[in-house]
């Protein structure tokens, strides 16, 4: 008998730099409690934990965060946790997910480290996105554009699929600020953030039918793997052989099955700190505070000191950051450099 569940499958990792020194290789921003008091990770279990809906999760992570991914699962009742081997993008990790499920799985592909400030907004599309997928589609969601930002891929809006889809005319690369513009103008543009629904069937199809080598030398990798309590561990020989590319280039931007449904759900991926600052709630001079502060006359300053008092006067559009030994000082709009530091690259 088929289920109607979807099946969650939680990609778990990342090297934390763009969100330095708060974020660090150690530990990545899915495990850190940047907006309200949950982590990113608990969040997206959360989001994904109504039985009704949604089957026990499948968690797609690297050696490195076990002990992170093991400690916060306790909010979930249960999982699988599937250890690769080494990182080889997105196409790989959700092809190992999705050969640890059953063909007719319907797979809800959801980052770990974003935030969705509406939840049931979040259900309602992946319900959505869900019926698309029984049908054959390879679903994308289409977040609501509500600046034209650069940081992000597009998706442009095609022909209507039933009543809350529609095919993926293009997928579009990260654009500049004249054509993301136009895009939003438009009104037939989202973004791409990177949340998918996927029959297992149609997905191993699709991965087969463009990444054939990609394809066997996974199926390898987990026809060789063991199972050690709930944790998964694929065949590393086998997984050494495995292409690293993203689930977009591989199968989405080649298929003539890409459906999108639009999604308007307080979406962020929380990119970097001007990001994280937008997320947070702010007073009415939009400045936030964690941890020891004092601010006269400030406009729009992010600060965040896990120990040392931080006090500012006559500043705006600044971000303020003490971790450890660790300070950072940055314009709201040079955040997105500071994963390009030597202190966060070498962190």
């Amino acid at each position: 008998m088929r289920s109607e569940k979807i099946a969650p499958v939680i990609l778990c990792g990342g090297s934390g730099t763009r969100l330095w020194p708060r974020s660090r290789v150690s530990k990545p921003k899915p495990f850190l409690a940047l907006v309200g008091e949950q982590t990113l990770f608990e969040q997206a279990l959360l989001r994904c934990a109504d039985a009704a809906h949604f089957a026990p999760p499948v968690v797609v992570t690297g050696a490195a965060h076990v002990d992170h991914v093991e400690s916060q699962l306790s909010i979930v009742a249960d999982a699988e946790i599937v250890i690769e081997p080494q990182p080889k993008n997105t196409a790989a990790a959700i092809a190992l997910a999705a050969l640890r499920l059953p063909e007719d799985t319907v797979m809800l592909i959801c980052p770990s480290d974003h935030h969705i400030g509406d939840p049931a907004a979040f259900t309602t599309a992946a319900q959505a996105a869900a019926e698309l997928a029984r049908e054959g589609w390879l679903v994308s969601f289409g977040i609501q554009a509500r600046s034209p930002d650069t940081g992000f891929g597009y998706l442009r809006r095609g022909d209507p699929i039933g009543a809350h889809g529609f095919q993926v005319a293009q997928f579009v690369e990260k654009p500049d600020l004249s054509r993301a513009r136009a895009y939003i103008a438009s009104g037939d543009y989202a973004w791409n953030g990177g949340i998918f629904a996927f029959r297992v069937s149609t997905f191993l199809e699709e991965l087969n039918r463009f990444r054939p080598r990609l394809m066997a030398a996974v199926r390898k990798s987990v026809a060789n793997g063991s199972l050690n309590g709930r944790c998964f561990h694929p065949e590393a020989a086998s997984f050494r052989d495995v292409e690293a590319e993203s689930v977009d280039y591989a199968i989405m931007e080649n298929t003539l099955k890409a459906a999108m449904v639009p999604a308007d759900m307080a979406w962020s991926d929380i990119g970097n700190w001007q990001a994280l600052h937008a997320a947070r709630q702010r007073d009415i001079h939009g400045n936030t505070v964690r941890g020891a502060a004092e601010l006269i006359e400030c406009r729009n300053i992010l600060i965040e000191s896990d120990g040392p008092r931080v006090s500012a006067i006559g500043v705006q559009d600044l971000i303020i950051i003490v971790d450890g030994g660790d300070i950072l000082i940055t314009k709201a709009e040079s955040a997105h450099r500071v994963g390009t530091l030597s202190a966060a690259a070498n962190q």
